[in-house]
């Protein structure tokens, strides 16, 4: 069931939005549907050499990880993107080292603990989730090949201090990245399921975690 936005929720927000798109800023708001799902885990045992396929399972499971609905929330600078075109944040946003944004704009000046419509804006929806903030500096991955996103993504220095284990109870369970396949009107959800994604990212563990080149 959808939720129409509270009165709560300051209208300063939907203003904002509104003006971006009336003095031309391009917002990507009418992308619906979804890609073609993942490939499972199965679907890979053909390839016999386990670094082989442990670098084809994190390919597949990278279709995740550079879709918008992911790349959008690890930019390059503590500016977040938006759309699946990931244009600049309307407004523009400095999440800062917290990852909330600056006092007096936070993120939860817009942003609540789900997704909430706009009837009859072209925006259609603000995306929400409990908490939502941006990842932090050290998991950027706007600009990285697949195997830069690789090597950060299995590096305790970059990952957060989580294990292999950790990354795959992370991906499977969190309910940022489960946000991704539910990511509220007006935007395409990443392919797949969180469950198909959960588990190529537990083979590519169990496969020896390797890298693309």
């Amino acid at each position: 069931m959808k939720n129409q936005i509270p009165g709560a929720l300051p209208a300063l927000c939907v203003a904002i939005v509104s003006i971006g798109i009336a003095v031309g800023i391009s917002v990507n708001a009418d992308a619906t549907g979804t890609d073609a799902p993942l490939r499972d885990a199965a679907s890979f045992e053909g390839i016999t050499d386990p670094a082989a396929r442990s670098k084809a399972l994190f390919e597949e499971a990278a279709r995740v990880l550079t879709h918008p609905r992911c790349m959008n929330c690890h930019p390059a600078t503590r500016h977040p993107t938006q759309g699946d075109d990931m244009h600049a944040h309307i407004p523009l946003m400095n999440a800062g080292e917290s990852g909330f944004g600056p006092d007096g704009m936070a993120c939860t000046t817009c942003h609540g603990a789900e997704n909430r419509t706009i009837i009859g804006s072209r925006i259609k929806s603000i995306p929400g989730a409990e908490p939502w903030l941006l990842a932090p500096a050290s998991m950027a991955w706007q600009g990285f090949s697949v195997g830069e996103i690789c090597a950060q993504v299995k590096d305790p220095e970059r990952n957060g201090d989580r294990s292999l284990e950790d990354i795959v109870h992370h991906l499977s369970e969190d309910h940022l990245v489960a946000w991704a396949w539910r990511p509220g009107d007006g935007r395409t959800p990443a392919p797949g399921s969180q469950e198909a994604f959960g588990e190529l990212v537990a083979a590519w563990v169990a496969t020896g975690a390797e890298c693309p080149g």
